[in-house]
C-alpha cells in the first residue's frame, strides 16, 4: 500500500500540472478562436442558434483531441503549450479554407443554416485528428 501512494504523491503534482497547463490552453485556444472568427458563437448560442453551437463544438474537441495526445505523449510543457498553439493555426486556416470554399460562412451560421455549420465541425475535427495523429508521431 505504502509503495501505491508513494507512487501517487510523486505523480500527482506533475499530472496536477499538465492538465492544468492543458485546459487553460484549450481555454485560451478557444478565447482566441472566438475573437478572431467574424460572428460571436457565445451571443449566437444565447440567442438559440444551433449552427453556431455546431461550429464551436467541432471547434472545442477538434481542438481538445490534439491537446489531449500532446498531453499524453509530451515530456515538459512545452510540448503542450506548443502543439496547442500549432493546433489553433491550423483551426484558423481551416476557417479560412472552408469560409472561401462556402461563400458567405459567417452569414450563414448567423441565419442558422445547419449544412454550413455541420461541414465546418467537420473539418475542425479532421484537423484536430490529424494534428493528434502529427503530435503522437
Amino acid at each position: 500500500m505504502t509503495a501505491i501512494l508513494d507512487s501517487l504523491m510523486t505523480g500527482l503534482p506533475f499530472l496536477l500540472l499538465h492538465s492544468s497547463v492543458t485546459f487553460l490552453m484549450l481555454g485560451a485556444g478557444l478565447s482566441i478562436y472566438i475573437r478572431i472568427t467574424p460572428f460571436d458563437e457565445i451571443s449566437l448560442i444565447k440567442n438559440k442558434n444551433n449552427a453556431a453551437a455546431i461550429t464551436l463544438g467541432g471547434a472545442i474537441v477538434g481542438f481538445a483531441i490534439p491537446l489531449a495526445a500532446s498531453l499524453k505523449t509530451s515530456l515538459n510543457l512545452w510540448d503542450i503549450v506548443i502543439w496547442g498553439f500549432v493546433t489553433l493555426i491550423l483551426m484558423l486556416i481551416s476557417y479560412r479554407v472552408i469560409d472561401f470554399l462556402v461563400r458567405d460562412l459567417a452569414q450563414r451560421v448567423e441565419a442558422n443554416e445547419i449544412g454550413p455549420a455541420i461541414l465546418l465541425a467537420a473539418i475542425k475535427l479532421a484537423v484536430g485528428l490529424i494534428a493528434a495523429a502529427s503530435v503522437a508521431g
